[in-house]
């Protein structure tokens, strides 16, 4: 073998070894960081409970491939930051990954907790933060004792305010413009001194004031450290402006963002020791002992003041465990702690007068619609506030205390795709549930009236396709618990003033725990042409059945009509399978509006129709959930299976051929929309 021959021979070995090193230093670090975060898994199990889960968001739809080079990246980026919390950092942030797929993240401590405490809230909030948004790009937790956050955008050095939670206390202060007053002087003072970072901790501070002899208004704002003064500074007078909004003439209140947050209570909620300031010297200078009497004055002073102050301590400990067990009844908006709720009966009840009032006494005037559930009216509160008022009808069959349930349930649902429960009203025989006011109507009083669809170009439906998915989804695995909406259709979709859509109508929904995926009932309700074959014939229901629902009423977006025409024509037995034709002879823009024909995008409603098929299979296990839903709509790059041949139902034109059960009807908002009897809504009357 020539040199020359053996040189390049040696070359490759020696690239070949190295190129093996590299990928085992990789798997290394791979299985390193695995270990790293199981091990923290482990440790988070054992100190969960003594952390208090405030909130989390990671609603985006920007998501990563699980068991992939950002998966490693994120837990590297993970194991980088419990790392440096064992080490006793209150604030540490760092990346992990190269090029454009870099991860940054972050985590801070408040600044008053202690280091072991620091320590366990971020492992707490990794094991959550990954088991919640497992692969979202975007994710932010916080506890009361920590935050922590990470991107695939720079977070560092920036004030990032979205998004922004409010939390509060549901008691009311006594004296509430004196006690706003005093709010807004001592926590934009508070801010002054986190700004200022003369005394304490750098972007922290806490502050005291005296409301009466008996309460104390305690204070405290926070901003990450790697934010600048004068960004931290716009940060808190934020938040500080919110709180009129969120909190006025309550005991309690916070606003949490991702890089500042405030909170003030009357009672003692950190550490007062490691967070005191010290007093400012005193301008009253005393007077000068008499000779002689300087002793004796100091042993008067002892004999007055130790009883005294053995008395106040013995007082405030008493009043701190008194406080201790009031915190008990802290509430706050979406929190998994019973202490941290905002659904309160009292924060959401309203009196019948308000109501009357509000609707100029359920005029006809102010009378939006009328559905199988009772009556909607615009309303307005005194504040100005428009709101929907829905009186139930009498015979809902629901009683007082399953409606109050299901009314502070459904408030604590917050997403920008669903409509807002605002409150609700329970006086004798009246049960009346107050929403905020959607302008547009509903989808289908656009969709369905030939004169008004051509204002829903295909852009429009596509955000409105879209829009549904995310509502959807946050409903089926990002809420506190799983919901089943299980009457999902055009009538239910709300749109405001940007056309943007809100899924309304909870009236049917079900709820599940965290781990529960499906249930049966007796008794079946919705909308016929929506339901699941398994739901009609089984009564089972799941998150699959409203899977069904989204492709029919995707189906019914693309085409332009309702499901329930096909049964009154001799062209298809139903929209399902005029659907599955024109998929099954290569025709599918066949199906597409008319009124759209000039204005779409043959990729986007050709993705559509095939996520509407997908969704109608007759097997729910061939049914995408409403994750992979959203992922179809947002990336291009997932390759979509192929559908095939979906369940049809064969409609007799009859009502005797419906299933032998309590009908009631379902207008929409659009009073002149005849009714059919095809698209009735069964009421469940049994207890949620």
């Amino acid at each position: 073998m020539s040199f020359s021959v053996y040189r390049k021979v040696r070359i490759e070995k020696l690239t070949s070894v190295m190129v093996r090193e590299k990928r085992i230093r990789k798997n290394m670090l791979v299985y390193k960081s695995f270990i790293t975060l199981s091990f923290l898994s482990l440790l988070s199990f054992t100190i969960e409970a003594q952390q208090t889960y405030l909130y989390h968001d990671c609603t985006n739809t920007i998501t990563f491939p699980t068991n992939g080079t950002y998966q490693a990246d994120v837990n590297h980026l993970l194991s980088s930051l419990f790392s440096s919390a064992t080490r006793g950092n209150r604030f540490y942030n760092t990346t992990s990954g190269r090029n454009s797929e870099v991860v940054y993240g972050l985590f801070l401590c408040r600044g008053d907790v202690s280091n072991s405490s620091c320590k366990e809230c971020v492992s707490t909030a990794i094991n959550v933060l990954t088991q919640r948004c497992p692969v979202e790009k975007l994710a932010v937790i916080w506890y009361d004792n920590c935050l922590l956050h990470y991107s695939n955008q720079s977070i560092f050095s920036v004030a990032t305010v979205v998004p922004k939670i409010y939390l509060l206390n549901a008691r009311n202060a006594t004296d509430q413009e004196h006690f706003d007053q005093i709010l807004a002087d001592t926590i934009n003072n508070a801010a002054t001194l986190a700004v200022n970072a003369t005394l304490g901790l750098q972007n922290f501070a806490t502050i005291e004031a005296n409301i009466s002899g008996f309460q104390t208004l305690y204070s405290l704002v926070q901003c990450t450290p790697d934010l600048s003064s004068t960004d931290c500074n716009t940060c808190l007078r934020g938040a500080i402006a919110d709180l009129p909004n969120c909190c006025s003439g309550k005991q309690g209140g916070r606003v949490l963002t991702p890089s500042c947050n405030i909170r003030y209570e009357v009672f003692p909620f950190y550490n007062q020791t490691s967070t005191s300031i010290p007093a400012p010297p005193s301008l009253i200078t005393p007077p000068p002992a008499a000779p002689g009497k300087s002793q004796k004055s100091w042993q008067i002073i002892i004999v007055i003041v130790a009883p005294i102050s053995v008395s106040v301590f013995l007082f405030f400990v008493g009043w701190s465990l008194l406080k201790k067990r009031a915190r008990k009844k802290f509430k706050a908006i979406e929190g998994e702690n019973a202490r941290n709720d905002i659904t309160t009966i009292e924060s959401l009840q309203y009196d019948f007068r308000t109501m009357q009032v509000a609707t100029n006494y359920f005029s006809d005037r102010n009378k939006l619609g009328q559905g199988g559930f009772g009556e909607v009216y615009k309303g307005t509160l005194p504040n100005g506030q428009e709101i929907a008022v829905k009186r139930l009808s009498r015979s809902s069959g629901q009683g007082a205390e399953e409606f109050t349930n299901e009314a502070i349930l459904v408030a604590k649902l917050q997403h920008r795709n669903l409509v807002r429960l605002l409150g609700f009203c329970l006086e004798g025989e009246e049960k009346i549930l107050l929403y905020e006011f959607v302008p547009n109507k509903s989808l289908d009083y656009f969709l369905f009236d030939p004169a008004k669809q051509g204002q829903l170009d295909w852009s429009r439906r596509y955000k409105i396709i879209r829009g549904i998915a995310r509502g959807m989804l946050y409903l089926h695995e990002d809420s506190r618990l799983r919901i089943i909406h299980r009457d999902l259709k055009a009538s239910n979709i709300l749109l405001d003033s940007e056309m943007n859509p809100k899924i309304s109508d909870f009236g049917m929904a079900r709820i599940f725990g965290v781990d529960q995926t499906q249930g049966t009932t007796r008794r079946v309700v919705g909308t016929f042409g929506y339901m699941s074959p398994e739901y009609v014939m089984q009564g089972q229901f799941s998150v699959k059945s409203d899977a069904y629902s989204f492709g029919v009423l995707v189906l019914e977006i693309i085409i332009g009509q309702r499901n329930s025409n096909f049964y009154q024509t001799d062209r298809a037995e139903d929209l399902i399978n005029y659907a599955w034709k024109h998929w099954k002879d290569g025709t599918p823009l066949e199906l597409l509006d008319p009124i759209l024909r000039d204005t779409y995008s043959t990729n986007e409603v050709i993705r559509c129709i095939q996520i509407g098929l997908l969704c109608v299979q007759k097997d729910r296990v061939d049914r995408p959930t409403m994750a992979t839903i959203v992922l179809m709509l947002n990336s291009y790059s997932v390759t979509l299976p192929l559908p095939n041949q979906p369940a049809f139902f064969l409609h007799s034109r009859t009502e005797g051929s419906m299933p032998n059960m309590g009908l009631e009807s379902d207008q929409s908002t659009n009073q002149s929309m005849p009714w059919s009897i095809n698209e009735a809504s069964i009421t469940e009357l049994d207890s949620r």
